[in-house]
């Protein structure tokens, strides 16, 4: 899979969660109406990636778990680093038993061969694998 391909699989991710915060007025209303149905708290926060002018926002200054979502950004950003010729796809991370967390669906199979950097990001976004996660943020420089 080239760097193409894996945008372009990406594209309508970033559509379906990113192109109805354009309506700024309707999606403060939305937040708000989720937050009270669903009896849970609700927040998010539409920012110009330009200018970083805060063009909306309920509960910008609360944090909320990302959980498996940090993912695709997780990704982004390794592709982003491969662009800048500071990562290859096809470079291969090995690892060890000790490196393994919960739920590794992929990376629990490949402990003698490793995985390269494009099976890392695959496992992390299809699979939701833990331990491709970890062993790509480190190769960003995360914790």
């Amino acid at each position: 899979m080239s760097i193409q391909h894996f945008r372009v699989a990406l594209i309508p991710f970033f559509a379906a969660f990113w192109l109805p915060a354009f309506a700024h007025p309707e999606t403060l209303v939305k937040a708000k109406d989720a937050d009270y149905q669903l009896g849970a708290r609700v927040g998010y926060i539409e920012l110009d990636l330009n200018s970083g002018e805060i063009l909306e926002s309920f509960r910008p200054q609360q944090r909320f778990p990302m959980m498996s979502t940090f993912k695709v950004l997780l990704c982004g950003a390794v592709l982003s680093r491969i662009d800048a010729g500071q990562e290859q796809l096809g470079r291969r991370i090995h690892y060890s038993q000790n490196d393994l967390v919960e739920y590794s669906p992929v990376t629990e199979k490949h402990l003698t061969d490793g995985m390269t950097v494009r099976e890392l990001c695959s496992a992390a976004i299809t699979m939701s694998d833990n331990t491709a996660a970890n062993l790509l943020l480190t190769t960003i420089g995360g914790p």
